[in-house]
């Protein structure tokens, strides 16, 4: 290697380098400014830099598969529509459109175009999730997109530096929070503008005319590791399916990945028909979580960039509960979703055996707290609770970890300041945990009233009510969650309820499966389990001791 290329290494390293730490800071700002809880607190979010061509270079660490990965897609759309060659400095473009951006109403996408020596170097785009759009609210009851909120095609937020005034009387009109929603579409803004401030700094300390040239180093170096790693697995294809509760029946999930040369498909191919509640998932979030679950086990080492993606091929029936068209309702998409990676961890579980974690609760638990109607107190909150992940290779499950989605439990302090509600009870759901030589992770129990004895409404998008997670291995299943008054009556997993005055919801999250044989579990280990109180000594003799 001459000194040249040395020295081009290097300067490629930095600046990967650095790109990295601004993307960082880009999401880290977008979290400090948020208006909205989920996004403040619980980290749901994306962030990340593209080239001129509108692929993903960098993404930041901070964020969720799924807004990631659909974020990745959704920047090439917005170029369609808006070319360079429109764009001006200053410009901020914005939509929630679910086939464009990431799936659901909820998540705002906005993308900036950075602009270096009078010329667009790069793109920042971001995504966060707003607690309120109309229509019916965040829950799974709507019958088709246009009951569930205000749609908002790619269009300026800002014009060359000037806020779109009409856009953002329109948007505060229709939302039952028009203050956190419009501070969060200024949040979005400011990422991206702090992360172009940082990039333009960067190109001026390499004295760097343009990041394309680079770029496409990066890419080509993603392209060249994922293309090494799958070449490295055994090819063939691998088929497994796996039942979930749906709204109001159960459906069925199906899938094949086929593992070729250097590439890998994942085919959806006999799952469910779209459903005709909010719970359809448009084939750009099914892409971003199908694509995850490869990454997590295939090149998990590589950088996650348009150039390891395309690696990654992803397709579902056309209409299907995983490729749901316009004009569908699909604002509880992540309820189907976030299952995708135990299902395609089903299909490379046969590929790579003992390298697959066990099923986990999979599905976050978001409840959309509201008041009712007329109340003293108008509000809306979002907060997030967790079951349990699957028994890992090697190692016991994670007790009320977010897993695929990765987004924070949401603080009880922050839940009970933003919203009239008490927390009355939060704590580890003993017996939860799929037993296994490695146990799988536990879920927990709340329990939330008014603070004032008011009712008040629940969206509930849950799952793993009717169907547990699954252990590998021999390792057993997990508990499945449990939605209930504490009077007793229980409540479904999905649809909007009144919790009656007086009255506590109480939401008991799914425990992981676990992985192995029961009785192969370390004597000691389980004994410590059983004095840290996850396993009661009831449960350590029948499902471990007599295994």
């Amino acid at each position: 290697m001459t000194n040249r290329s040395r020295s081009s290494v290097l300067t490629t390293q930095l600046i990967w380098d650095r790109l990295l730490a601004i993307v960082e800071e880009q999401a880290q700002t977008l979290m400090r400014t948020a208006f909205s809880t989920v996004v403040r607190e619980a980290g749901d979010l994306s962030a990340g830099v593209f080239d001129t061509r509108g692929r993903m270079l960098a993404q930041a660490v901070t964020g969720t598969p799924g807004h990631v990965n659909a974020m990745a897609a959704a920047v090439p759309k917005f170029l369609a529509l808006y070319p360079l060659d429109r764009l001006r400095p200053g410009d901020v473009l914005v939509t929630n459109d679910p086939w464009i951006g990431t799936g659901h109403l909820n998540d705002f996408t906005v993308v900036s175009p950075v602009f270096h020596r009078n010329r667009i170097v790069a793109l920042f785009a971001s995504t966060s999730h707003i607690a309120d759009v109309g229509g019916r609210g965040f829950g799974a009851d709507a019958g088709d997109v246009y009951e569930e909120g205000l749609r908002i095609p790619v269009c300026h937020l800002f014009r060359e530096g000037e806020r779109d005034e009409t856009l953002m009387r329109l948007v505060m009109a229709n939302v039952r929070d028009p203050s956190t929603a419009e501070g969060d579409l200024h949040s979005l803004a400011a990422c991206n503008h702090a992360g172009a401030r940082a990039l333009v700094t960067l190109l001026a300390a390499f004295d760097l005319d343009q990041l394309d040239p680079i770029g496409a180093e990066i890419l080509t170096r993603s392209r060249a590791g994922m293309r090494d790693a799958i070449a490295a697995l055994p090819p063939g294809t691998w088929r497994h399916a796996m039942a979930i509760d749906g709204y109001d029946a159960p459906l069925e999930l199906r899938c094949a990945v086929t593992i070729d040369h250097d590439r890998i498909h994942v085919d959806f191919a006999g799952s469910a028909p779209a459903s005709r509640f909010g719970i359809n998932v448009p084939i750009a979030y099914t892409e971003a979580y199908a694509s995850f679950a490869v990454r997590c086990l295939v090149g998990s080492d590589i950088p996650n960039n348009a150039g390891s993606l395309a690696a990654i091929t992803v397709t579902a029936p056309p209409d299907s509960i995983l490729d749901a068209r316009h004009p569908r309702a699909v604002s509880a998409r992540h309820a189907v979703g976030q299952m995708l990676p135990d299902l395609v961890f089903g299909c490379l579980d046969q590929a790579l055996p003992g390298r697959v974690p066990a099923e986990g609760a999979s599905c976050i638990w978001n409840p959309v707290f509201r008041s009712v109607p007329g109340a003293r107190t108008p509000f809306v909150t979002n907060p997030i609770f967790n079951g349990g992940t699957g028994a890992r290779p090697g190692k016991d499950g994670l007790s009320t970890t977010a897993f695929p989605s990765g987004v924070r439990t949401t603080p009880t302090e922050i839940n009970e300041v933003t919203a009239p509600l008490i927390v009355w009870r939060k704590e580890y759901r003993i017996d939860s945990a799929g037993p296994g030589a490695l146990r799988g992770g536990l879920g927990q129990v709340i329990e939330v009233g008014h603070r004032d004895d008011e009712a008040f409404l629940v969206a509930k998008m849950f799952d793993r009510v009717l169907h547990a997670p699954q252990g590998r291995q021999g390792g057993r299943a997990g508990q499945p969650g449990v939605v209930r008054l504490d009077s007793g009556l229980a409540l479904r997993g999905k649809g909007l309820d009144e919790v009656p005055a007086g009255a506590r919801l109480v939401l008991e999250t799914p425990g992981g499966g676990g992985m192995g044989s029961p009785a192969a579990r370390d004597r000691a280990v389980l004994e410590r389990d059983v004095v840290a109180g996850l396993v009661s000594p009831t449960a350590a003799r029948d499902d471990y001791e007599d295994a």
